[in-house]
């Protein structure tokens, strides 16, 4: 479901060279020290503050005392998810310093208070790289900053001119969205608008990036190119020969050995190290190690898997109410580890233990050290991920052979042949220099270049199938198992989470699956800390809820495992009616392939509907000569649905972002204007109006 610290990203060399020095405009800002200064000036000059810097104020809150006490020129904030903005950030950050000599850091927004960004110094700049997560809303870690800076008066500390107290800040701006959802891009518009009201000059457009449309690495691409020439028109920057500077030093350690105490090999944290986690303090940044109690397959089918998984909370402060998202910390296979670690020659030292210290004061480690090359891989990095197009170049510059040199940089230098190579195949970086160096171990590789560049493995977040009304400590979630067949002889692609439940479920079972595209994992988890079958696990907290009065209606569409949270909601109003309570009518649209195979809780609907004003209209998209799916299972209850949309009914939505919601809302506006006889423009207003007044809810991804 709709998703930290994360890897810093490496990505450099695939941008076409721009002019040696791009003259500054200077006549603008005739006030500001920074945009006079040529390329000679301090703000383009100096060594890397990798070694030079002071860290006194390493712990300040105050990202003006930062910048100065770091001798940083440009800082890079991020609003991350799923950790896709924050490695944006990372790689703006480090190919400023590479291209241009800036001095640059990255900063997560929820570990400064930006109360003084009204004394942010002319002569630096400041880089947004904000993601729009859900309905328009602010990622967890820039909460906090958006609600300061979009209140109608934001109290800075000190502002000199009230009317513009920004007025000394410049900026650039990039957005991460997705044009499935209404408010698309809408974190990064309306902060944009905010900080220009306030004074603040942008410079260069703003950036949109969409994930709907699968295009948002390369809308990052094309924007970050014209912009560093936007940037470097105003204040003049000459363009060097771009080369690798570590951020982080990996060390090796002779006399420390995987099963000495002190080394993490997959723990979290130095509680879960030393076995004394608190449960008061489980949290997003601290998962709970949750026992499953539960786990049964739920299709019907030879081919595919369908998981029903139920975990107890009993032993923790974490606590979840109906509708809201459970996170489950993955790990990667086994045949994966396996693959990395040789591609780059590690396989022989996986357990040999490493220390990772930074370099530059201003970076971070993301993972707890000492450690091993083997927990880094299995624990703490998306080996599995999406590749960037950029880091190909970067990597070419330490392949095993010319050939494998030249063939890396061609993929990475164009998107259609990054496309072809990659993406539709789903490639992994392992599995693609596997395949552009035939094998050929890639030992030249730093490790730190790894770590710096790969995101961090990031938990998997999904929707709740259960009641808090019903049983608070034991949620359960119902999970499609991922694989994608290939046909030219490659491994099929496996999702790193939902294979990760479906080994857990095989050895809770004590089978040993047959099918040769199995993949395993460790499941007892770092020193066999997760044994007994448990997971780690966060609770996320949604807005996705039920109506405050049990008697409203309610209307829901989920195909797939879209309705999990619908399983939640009818769970809770059955049991509220059991219990007396006077429960309003509710219709579900469920679709899936066929009802032989794949109609999720099948039984459980036929029971309910015994026990509550309850209706089910199913679509199964392959029984029939056509394919129905539940957008057209809508419009054929279109009476029904406006009489409940009459008598105040919520509306609700989950499951793919991409067509069927799209589709859903569509169908509603057009039941409305036939039904009441209105324009179509006015039922799109109603719609509006509905989600607006969050009588129209969407959890989809």
């Amino acid at each position: 479901m709709p998703s930290s610290a994360i890897m810093a990203q490496f990505d450099l060399f695939d941008i076409v060279i721009l002019s040696a020095v791009l003259v500054g405009t200077v006549a603008f800002f005739s006030k500001g020290t920074f945009w006079g200064k040529k390329a000679s000036s301090s703000f383009a000059s100096g060594s890397h503050a990798n070694g030079n810097s002071s860290s006194s104020s390493s712990t300040t809150r105050s990202i003006v005392e930062k910048l100065e006490s770091s001798d940083r020129q440009v800082v890079v904030f991020y609003g991350s998810q799923t950790g896709t903005a924050e490695d944006y950030a990372s790689r703006l950050a480090k190919e400023g310093h590479s291209r241009f000599g800036l001095k640059t850091m990255v900063a997560d927004l929820e570990e400064y208070d930006l109360e003084d960004l009204d004394t942010f110094p002319s002569d630096k700049l400041a880089i947004f790289v904000m993601a729009t997560y859900g309905e328009g809303e602010p990622t967890d870690n820039a909460a906090p900053f958006y609600e300061f800076i979009t209140d109608e008066s934001p109290a800075f500390s000190n502002p000199e001119d009230e009317s513009a107290p920004l007025a000394n800040l410049k900026y650039v701006a990039f957005g991460l969205g997705n044009n499935t959802y209404e408010h698309y891009n809408a974190v990064i518009k309306i902060l944009d608008e905010k900080l220009s009201k306030l004074g603040a000059f942008r410079i260069g457009d703003l950036g949109l990036g969409d994930d709907g449309a699968g295009t948002l690495e390369e809308d990052f691409l094309s924007w970050k190119d014209k912009m560093w020439e936007d940037v470097g028109k105003m204040i003049g920057l000459e363009e060097r020969e771009a080369t690798y500077e570590p951020v982080l030093n990996v060390a090796e350690i002779e006399d420390l050995y995987a099963e000495d105490e002190s080394v993490y090999v997959g723990e979290f944290n130095k509680q879960h190290l030393e076995g004394a986690v608190d449960a008061k303090t489980h949290s997003a940044n601290n998962p709970y190690i949750a026992p499953v109690t539960v786990s049964r397959e739920i299709f019907n089918s030879a081919s595919r898997n369908c998981l029903h998984i139920e975990v107890d909370l009993s032993g923790s402060n974490l606590k979840f109410t109906t509708g809201d998202h459970i996170a489950v910390w993955p790990q990667n296979s086994e045949k994966e580890v396996d693959r990395f670690l040789t591609v780059l020659g590690l396989i022989d030292k996986r357990h040999t233990v490493i220390d990772v210290t930074t370099i530059d004061p201003t970076a971070k480690v993301p993972f707890p050290t000492p450690t091993t090359y083997d927990a880094v891989v299995r624990y703490h990095l998306e080996i599995c991920g999406v590749v960037s197009r950029q880091f190909l170049n970067t990597l070419a510059g330490f392949a095993p052979s010319d050939e494998a040199k030249a063939e890396l940089a061609k993929i990475g230098s164009s998107k259609e042949l990054f496309a072809e190579y990659v993406t539709h195949k789903h490639l992994n970086i392992a599995q693609l220099l596997e395949k552009v160096s035939n094998g050929q171990p890639w030992t030249n590789v730093p490790f730190s270049l790894v770590v710096e560049t790969i995101n961090h493995l990031q938990p998997r977040y999904y929707s709740i199938s259960s009641s808090s009304y019903i049983d608070k400590t034991k949620p359960t979630i119902t999970v499609v198992v991922e694989s994608i067949e290939h046909t030219d002889g490659l491994d099929p692609f496996k999702g790193v989470a939902s294979n990760y439940l479906l080994d857990l479920k095989y050895k809770m079972e004590g089978v040993e699956t047959t099918s040769p595209s199995a993949v395993t994992y460790a499941i007892e988890g770092p020193r066999k800390k997760f044994t007994g079958f448990k997971l780690p696990v966060h609770i996320r907290h949604s807005n996705f809820k039920l109506p405050s009065n049990p008697a409203t209606p309610i209307i829901m569409v989920g195909p797939g495992t879209g309705v999990a949270p619908f399983r939640a909601f009818i769970h809770e109003r059955a049991a509220q009616a059991e219990a007396g309570v006077a429960v309003g009518e509710s219709v579900l649209f469920f679709g899936s392939r066929n009802r032989t195979e794949d109609f999720l809780y099948r039984e459980e609907w036929e029971e309910t509907a015994k026990k509550m004003p309850f209706k089910l209209v199913t679509a199964f998209s392959r029984e029939g000569p056509e394919k129905v799916y539940v957008q057209h299972r809508l419009l054929e209850s279109a009476e029904l649905v406006n009489k409940l949309l009459l008598q105040g009914a919520y509306f609700y939505v989950c499951g793919d972002a991409a067509r069927m919601a799209k589709d859903v809302s569509a169908g509603l506006a057009q039941i409305i204007s036939t039904q009441r006889g209105i324009s179509l423009t006015q039922a799109e207003d109603i719609v509006k109006s509905m989600r607006s007044q969050n009588t129209y809810q969407e959890d989809v991804w």
